[in-house]
């Protein structure tokens, strides 16, 4: 599946706003929101060679909460990643959240992420040959705490940061799903 358009192949419409990273777009109608300088979203499933699922936790200002996520990122958002393959971007997002590298990243499945508010398309890779070789944590603009969970605790874990006040993103559920590890 291709990544949304590039910033040249913009979706035909009225702008209605624009900010640092989001346009607001009406067309036929719609209301709906691009990144004009993304071509898309990865989201990375990855589990050690111990049944660990690497998640990340982080502040995300648009719901005033703690969101236990899988590591992701948005593709080409940078000069310097222009261009770059799906599969680069997992790598150099996983690295960047997590500090664990792969052999492989192998893609699962993609799509649209929220077809009623916005353009972008997610391709979930799952991450194989895990190993650690950094600390993660984000760039400077993240505050990203990792977690390693047992898949055997998962639920029990899971349960724990809800009861907390964290939310917790959807899409980890599908990514287990993609692995053959949901249930």
């Amino acid at each position: 599946m291709s990544p949304a358009a590039p910033d040249d192949a913009l979706p035909e419409g009225q702008t209605l706003g624009e900010g640092k990273y989001l346009r607001l777009i009406s067309e036929n109608g719609w209301e709906y929101v691009v990144r004009p300088h993304s071509t898309g979203v990865v989201v990375i499933v990855a589990v050690t060679a111990e049944r660990r699922l690497i998640l990340v936790e982080q502040r995300r200002v648009a719901v005033h909460s703690q969101v236990v996520e899988l590591p992701a990122g948005l593709v080409g958002d940078t000069a310097a990643a222009r261009g770059e393959p799906l599969a680069t971007a997992a790598r150099r997002e996983l690295l960047e959240e997590t500090g664990y590298e792969a052999e492989r990243m192998v893609e699962l499945a993609a799509g649209p992420i929220a077809v009623g508010i916005g353009s972008e398309i997610v391709t979930f890779f799952h991450a194989q040959g895990l190993r650690r070789t950094g600390p993660g944590g984000g760039d400077e603009t993240e505050q990203i705490v990792v977690h390693e969970v047992a898949l055997s605790e998962l639920a029990g874990w899971l349960a724990a940061k809800r009861q907390s006040g964290a939310l917790v993103d959807p899409k980890l559920f599908a990514g287990l799903y993609l692995i053959g590890e949901a249930g």
